[in-house]
């Protein structure tokens, strides 16, 4: 299966693979010129070897043109500087418009010859007329493009109740679903404020812990289960997956330990 890489457009934009053929000593960090959308765009590496999945085909890999040099770097600076003023100049149009959307950041593509606004909105607006006072403006193409609350909270970055900084700010490639389901199956309060992230989204460690929990928890009986031990029958009344030990009241009253090594 041919190698490859994930590079994440621009600072806050797409994931795509790219062949790595050509640039084996590619990192992840390094930023790479990458043909993209008609033009030149800037990336950086996710991560620096990845197989590229069946459900992708190799026309839809990204070329990289090349590593990005010192002017290079000095561009996509310049190129931020500007994005921030591209973003007052969105806001101010915004609220000209009376539009009802909450405009989060502002890109240029490396060549300038697009921006791209990203912005949150609670349904759908209609910002043609935005674009096309901002066409006139900029006189350069404009994409405006809606993304979620976890798109945001991935943005600005945080810390989570854990104390660490945010999974999707620091290390997640991209969003999984998130049920209910995972909470309970770990054994977690089904209180919103408890298994809610920054976003107000189920926290995005129940996922990438499930599959953990799951063969941890494997061959123990679930908490309610009434077992029989060498003491006589019980109730399970709490289980430790990471320990694999379980507190069963016997039915005179009593709490015995089972260890499920």
């Amino acid at each position: 299966m041919e190698r490859t890489i994930l590079i994440r457009l621009r600072d806050v934009g797409q994931i795509y693979f790219c062949r790595t053929s050509e640039f084996p000593e590619l990192k992840e960090g390094d930023y790479v010129i990458v043909e993209h959308d008609r033009g030149l765009d800037y990336g950086q590496v996710v991560s620096p070897d990845e197989s590229l999945p069946q459900t992708k085909s190799k026309e839809s890999l990204k070329k990289i043109l090349r590593i990005a040099d010192e002017n290079d770097l000095r561009e996509i600076a310049q190129n931020r500087i500007k994005a921030k003023e591209a973003f007052e100049v969105c806001l101010k149009k915004i609220e000209e418009h009376k539009l009802e959307m909450k405009l989060i950041k502002a890109e240029y593509s490396f060549d300038r010859t697009k921006i791209v606004f990203y912005f949150t909105a609670s349904g759908r607006v209609d910002f043609r007329n935005l674009v096309k006072d901002l066409a006139k403006i900029f006189k350069v193409r404009i994409e405006l493009r809606q993304i979620g609350v976890r798109d945001e909270a991935k943005l600005f970055g945080g810390f989570g109740p854990c104390g660490r900084e945010l999974c999707c700010a620091k290390f997640l490639k991209d969003f999984e679903p998130v049920t209910i389901k995972m909470a309970k199956e770990e054994g977690l309060p089904l209180n919103p404020p408890k298994i809610s992230g920054l976003c107000g989204r189920l926290m995005c460690c129940l996922f990438f812990e499930y599959e953990t929990y799951k063969i941890l928890a494997k061959g123990l009986p679930k908490e309610g289960e009434r077992i029989h031990t060498a003491q006589g029958k019980g109730k399970v009344i709490s289980v430790n997956v990471f320990k694999r030990i379980v507190t069963v009241e016997l039915e005179d009253g009593s709490q015995i330990e089972v260890n499920y090594k």
